[in-house]
């Protein structure tokens, strides 16, 4: 309101924007600690080296920083959505009613309509849609390329 940013003040309670707000702010330390780690084992004197190859910063970045954090930041992407997968509750209290996730949806059929088999196909399309994503991640990573630190 002061900023000038906005008139009024945003509705940020039973709105998607303040379940993304309310979402991105709690997960985004699992987000930036894989990101994290992997930055902090990279040497500085790579950059240096491209830069004394004759590479501009940008492509020095492109070329040599961001192909070595590509890991973290993918790692880091697979941790968020995995987890968020499992959400219910903070959809529930922010989101309200007429925003709901898939995890509400298999959380009402189980226990409100007793209806096991819509809640053990919504289970199932959201397992197959995990597999894949992650199939996804261990094809464009590669799973021999991971390593435990």
């Amino acid at each position: 309101l002061w900023l000038g940013v906005a008139d009024d003040r945003l509705d940020l309670m039973y709105s998607r924007i303040g379940l993304i707000i309310a979402m991105t702010h709690i997960q985004l330390p699992f987000t930036l600690l894989p990101i994290y780690s992997i930055m902090r084992t990279i040497q500085p004197s790579q950059m240096k080296a491209a830069y004394s190859l004759g590479a501009k910063p940008f492509t020095a970045f492109r070329r040599v920083y961001l192909p070595q954090v590509f890991p973290g930041v993918m790692a880091g992407c697979l941790l968020t959505f995995i987890l968020c997968l499992g959400y219910y509750i903070t959809p529930a209290l922010i989101g309200g009613a007429s925003d709901q996730l898939i995890s509400n949806f298999i959380a009402s059929y189980v226990n409100v309509e007793l209806n096991w088999e819509m809640a053990a196909a919504l289970s199932f399309i959201l397992l197959v849609f995990t597999l894949a994503l992650f199939g996804i991640f261990a094809r464009i990573l590669g799973l021999d390329r991971l390593k435990l630190v």
